[in-house]
């Protein structure tokens, strides 16, 4: 068995287990080499990993020296630094939009290569990784940190792909909490849309009653709304003034409903391609919008709110009206349903209506659960 488990004993006679790699190969001249080391990587599954890689390795060797007795020299690992500079220029510019290609480089540039730069590939292990959180941590939060190790990661996995890197080291991810976020009662939402600035209600509204993104609304133009179907098309969205696809690279639909449907047709002008920009028809920045929505906010008696809380309180509505969670899935354009089931129980009143269904009498209960069968027999 070329991958398998060892028990010994250290110096001071405490019992340790390791994966170690025993393998041989035939040389060209008759001669069976037998090589025995431990798995770089404490896991089965890595084990076997670096199993095949060492084979791979050992046939290449046979073979070249078997055609031209030439030495086989293996291939250099290369320092971290050097490796994000090939991969920035390559791997993250075709495969990244460029607000995320930026991300990764802020990254790099202030964290990643400042703790891992000097190191070689192949000298970043599950201890040096560790320790990288454990320093971060003390200025950073979890989820900050779990970001800087998802690059990390991704680059370690590409250095293998390429046959820089033969074994990647193991990343746990730091437990985040469940991230809360605020969202607007639908008097307060009411309230908000009466307290807003006439040119900047219709804004207000498709971001509350549509839960496009902030990048997303700067970014709508008048070809992507059809105001006699009723609907809107979300295609583009905007990201440090760089105009791409929405986060999930999709495009979606929205169906309108009655009152935005009404205020967009107020809002029709002829400045420029966008359905919301400035007084020369160029977009706006989210530091003009702010501005406006804390106004609002102030004439409403509401607490300051930014514009995610809109789409958060658009998710939540659809979620307290009972909308399935695959339509708000669809609707929020989410990449996965994951992400759509923080809103599944958001309201207190949800909750509370949901446990007073116990008061009810039991006659209540089995009539309510006889017609659900019946209606589920007749389909």
């Amino acid at each position: 068995m070329s991958v398998r488990r060892v028990k010994r004993r250290d110096r001071k006679g405490a019992a340790a287990e390791y994966w170690m790699i025993d393998v041989f190969v035939e040389h060209p001249d008759g001669r069976r080499e037998r090589i025995r080391k431990v798995a770089p990587v404490q896991t089965k599954r890595d084990a076997e990993r670096y199993e095949r890689e060492l084979r791979r390795e050992m046939l290449l060797g046979v073979r070249c020296a078997d055609n031209d007795n030439k030495e086989v020299k293996p291939k250099e690992t290369p320092a971290f630094a050097a490796f994000v500079k090939t991969f920035e220029s390559s791997y993250v510019k075709s495969n990244n939009k460029p607000s995320e290609a930026e991300t990764k480089k802020s990254i790099f540039k202030k964290h990643l290569v400042p703790a891992f730069g000097k190191l070689k590939l192949d000298q970043i292990g599950a201890k040096e990784i560790e320790a990288y959180k454990a320093k971060k941590l003390d200025k950073l939060s979890a989820k900050t940190v779990n970001n800087h190790l998802t690059v990390l990661r991704r680059t370690l996995a590409v250095a293998q792909e390429w046959g820089d890197l033969a074994v990647i080291p193991p990343v746990k991810w730091l437990k985040v909490p469940e991230p809360e976020f605020d969202f607007l009662t639908f008097e307060e939402a009411e309230r908000l849309v009466e307290a807003a600035e006439l040119e900047w209600r219709p804004m207000i509204l498709v971001g509350l009653k549509c839960g496009l993104r902030q990048g997303e609304i700067l970014a709508l133009r008048t070809d992507d709304t059809d105001l006699v179907a009723g609907r809107i098309m979300v295609r583009r969205s905007v990201t440090r003034g760089i105009v791409t696809t929405p986060k999930s690279g999709k495009s979606r639909e929205i169906p309108l409903g009655d009152i935005v449907l009404r205020s967009l047709k107020g809002h029709r002008h002829l400045k420029g391609e966008l359905v919301f920009c400035d007084e020369r028809g160029g977009m706006l920045s989210k530091g003009e919008c702010k501005h406006p929505l804390w106004r609002a906010c102030k004439r409403a008696g509401l607490r300051r709110i930014g514009w995610h809380v809109l789409r958060h309180s658009f998710a939540s509505h659809l979620a307290m009206r009972g909308v399935p969670l695959k339509a708000i899935q669809e609707l929020m354009g989410h990449a996965t349903i994951e992400m759509t089931m923080r809103y599944a129980h958001l309201s207190p009143d949800v909750r509370r209506d949901a446990v007073r269904t116990l008061d009810e009498p039991a006659s209540t209960s089995n009539g309510n659960l006889m017609a659900t069968k019946a209606a589920e027999g007749q389909k």
